[in-house]
């Protein structure tokens, strides 16, 4: 039977922020990782590239979590995303910040942030127990028991939750932090993807242009019966063989509820850079210098390979046809579907392929300011397993930093 003052469960980074935090404050911490090293998660974040935060002012990142904003008010103010980045900067980690705020280390090695959080943790004093998953979590007397899988026994004063969610579960996070919630009186909000892949009704279409990367295109979601576009934004997507992934899409995700049945469609805008008139007068100059070709062939200079049998197929013009035939009515057509090429969304792809969860632990249950259970003191929960989530560009990895230390700074105050 091992002894502390603090269990923190789960080694991301939200648990090693926690376990730092408060072994620093002098107290004997533990934390336990199922996986045989900790970050597991974290070294996959951002393409292997982590992005670490976002460096917005506060405003803007709250208007960034779509989902539990205004919870978030106590902890990003004991970590902000400038405190973040000075907390990895005196670690040893320099960072940069690119398009959107995003900020990412210099190296572009996202095991640069775990071995750095991780250096802080044990640095600080607390214990890193590999391989140790929670099979129950009780209470003892004033404190917890915890039982381990294998049979190993921890006793506590506090725990700190930081299990994740249910993305990624080859990284661990399979839902255990849930059940064990739930077992000490916590209620949970139906776990759900939150910045998922999308699939795609034209599910041929797609699987035609699997691995095709579309960059500095424009995407706009719009739901039927709804006027106003849900979201339009520039950046990449990824064609798949199941539909449509990467940054914009996860993006795109963020903003829609339940679409299943065609209630969303997707609207591709492959020249964001031209009015119609301009890419007319480019299609007219590109057409001039092909006259004799056919149709078919010469698209080579405006459109990836992958793409052009399907734009040709949907512009209805015959691809044996001579580019000097093509008509004035044709080519403008052919326009308006390269600045609008449609997809019909079918659905999200399963929780586990999603990069956050939504859903977890009820905020109404959990204290704001040191992240300590509302329906069982000594409990603290940080991380993804609270009912929060925010979009893509760095603003849940800030989630985890700013709860995992609300966490540890605020374990065995009393």
């Amino acid at each position: 039977m091992e002894r502390c003052d603090v269990l923190v469960v789960g080694g991301g980074a939200a648990g090693l922020m926690a376990a730092g935090r408060a072994a620093t404050r002098g107290l004997r911490v533990t934390l336990l990782e199922r996986n045989d090293r900790v970050g597991k998660k974290v070294r996959i974040t951002g393409k292997g590239r982590c992005n670490v935060t976002n460096a917005c002012e506060l405003p803007e990142f709250l208007q960034n979590v779509p989902h539990g904003g205004k919870f978030l008010y106590g902890a990003l103010h004991l970590l902000s995303p400038a405190d973040t980045m000075a907390f990895f900067e005196g670690l040893g980690v320099p960072l940069k910040v690119e398009r959107g705020n995003r900020v990412f280390p210099l190296s572009d090695r996202a095991g640069d942030i775990v071995e750095a959080l991780q250096r802080y943790a044990q640095g600080s004093g607390a214990s890193l127990a590999m391989g140790v998953r929670v099979k129950a979590l009780e209470r003892s007397g004033e404190g917890f028991l915890l039982t381990g899988y294998a049979g190993e026994r921890f006793e506590s004063r506090a725990v700190v939750l930081a299990t994740g969610g249910l993305s990624y579960p080859g990284t661990g996070s399979t839902g255990d932090g849930y059940r064990l919630a739930r077992g000490l009186g916590h209620t949970i909000v139906p776990p759900g993807p939150a910045l998922v892949p999308l699939e795609i009704r034209e599910r041929e279409l797609c699987r035609e242009m699997q691995g095709l990367s579309l960059r500095n295109v424009a995407l706009t979601v719009r739901e039927e019966g709804r006027g106003k576009p849900v979201f339009s934004e520039l950046g990449e997507m990824l064609f798949t063989h199941f539909g449509v992934s990467g940054p914009l899409v996860l993006s795109a995700s963020s903003r829609m509820e339940r679409p299943e049945g065609g209630r969303y469609s997707l609207h591709i805008d492959l020249k964001p850079g031209l009015s119609p008139e301009q890419l007319d007068a480019r299609l007219l100059r590109d057409f001039g210098g092909q006259s004799n070709k056919n149709f078919a062939n010469a698209l080579g200079g405006l459109l990836p390979a992958k793409l052009i049998p399907v734009v040709i197929r949907r512009s209805g013009i015959p691809p044996e046809q001579k580019v000097h035939q093509v008509s004035r009515e044709q080519r403008r057509a052919l326009a308006a579907l390269l600045k609008d090429f449609s997809l019909t969304v079918d659905g999200f792809r399963p929780v586990e392929e999603a990069i956050v969860t939504t859903g977890g632990v009820a905020l109404k249950e959990v204290n704001p300011k040191t992240m300590e259970s509302k329906c069982c003191p000594g409990l603290f929960v940080a991380g993804e397993l609270l009912d929060i989530d925010g979009y893509t560009g760095g603003f849940n990895l800030q989630i985890a930093f700013s709860t995992g230390a609300a966490a540890g700074e605020s374990v065995c105050l009393s």
